[in-house]
């Protein structure tokens, strides 16, 4: 048997609970994951708020889009991106469809094998905010010579892309709040906290200008901030910003209404981020994990927005 996560109802973490289901068997190109440790994401609570609709015919739903674990059973000609897949391999998952459990069945083509130098924590967060962010900054065009303002420096996705910035050449400027400063001038970032008078404090730093901006908050702020700052709003990206984006004429990513899902270079990116983390040049910072039984606990952490780097679920 299996635990499994399932929202029984649309609304907050308190429609969430833990039941047992009978273990799949993966079919043919399908491997069968045992889960250490599972990232949580804003698209997890999403699903179930309403955000995206409230078919009933949904649920109950399962969460979780990506995972690190073991292959446990393998199907027929299941192979990855890496290559064929045998029992005992230790791999990272996404994306996949109901990570939130102790077993999950998955596509072969959805797995890569797991960096030895990252911890089960680390490797259950890595994915998401990893191809979230590189999408980010190929959409914003980001490069050498680019100052870059990132919203939301500390969060799961800002302190990717803090790194990843500054691993292609970048300058980076990152708005924090509470003690994520430190957090993001370790990995190479500038910081600046947000609120009144933030424009006014990024210009101090960067006299010279702005050239992009990512905005992961969401925030009218963070929003008004960047188009005030960088001249070219095709290098204004927003994964948060659903509602202002369209009329602002700024690039909208991810799964929200009109944006870009970037799924080939999100797919892509799954190798790079792996080559990157085993070669000690890309960290994931854990903020918490959390058992399966405590995901509603988790889920209202998440929802709070103060944490710093990513939340985790551990079977």
């Amino acid at each position: 048997m299996s635990q499994v996560v399932l929202a029984t109802a649309f609304g907050g973490p308190e429609v969430l609970s833990v039941v047992e289901e009978p273990t799949a068997d993966p079919g043919p190109g399908e491997v069968l994951l045992e889960v250490r440790a599972a990232g949580v994401n804003p698209a997890d609570w999403k699903t179930y708020a309403g955000t995206w609709g409230t078919d009933p015919a949904k649920l109950p739903m399962r969460l979780g889009f990506e995972a690190a674990g073991v292959v446990a059973a393998v199907g027929d000609g299941a192979e990855g991106p890496a290559g064929p897949l045998s029992l005992g391999d230790e791999v990272i998952g996404f994306r996949l469809t109901g990570a939130y459990a102790s077993h999950v069945v998955a596509p072969a083509g959805s797995v890569v094998p797991k960096p030895a130098e990252l911890s089960w924590e680390q490797a259950g967060g890595l994915m998401l905010a990893g191809v979230t962010a590189v999408h980010a900054l190929t959409a914003a065009a980001v490069g050498t010579g680019d100052t870059v303002l990132v919203h939301g420096a500390a969060g799961g996705v800002g302190l990717m892309l803090v790194q990843l910035a500054g691993s292609r050449g970048a300058r980076v400027i990152g708005t924090v709040g509470g003690d994520g400063a430190e957090l993001v001038r370790r990995f190479g970032g500038e910081p600046v906290r947000y609120g009144d008078g933030l424009a006014d404090r990024v210009r101090q730093l960067a006299p010279e200008g702005v050239t992009a901006a990512v905005d992961t908050v969401g925030t009218d702020e963070a929003l008004d901030t960047s188009l005030t700052l960088v001249p070219d709003r095709a290098r204004i990206a927003t994964i948060a910003n659903f509602a202002r984006g369209p009329q602002a004429g700024v690039k909208l990513l991810g799964n929200g209404p009109g944006a870009d899902p970037g799924t080939e270079i999100r797919a892509a990116a799954r190798l790079e981020l792996t080559r990157l983390a085993e070669s000690g040049k890309l960290e994931v910072v854990v903020a918490g994990s959390y058992p399966l039984a405590d995901v509603a606990a988790a889920h209202r952490a998440g929802q709070a927005g103060h944490t710093h780097g990513k939340l985790v679920l551990v079977p």
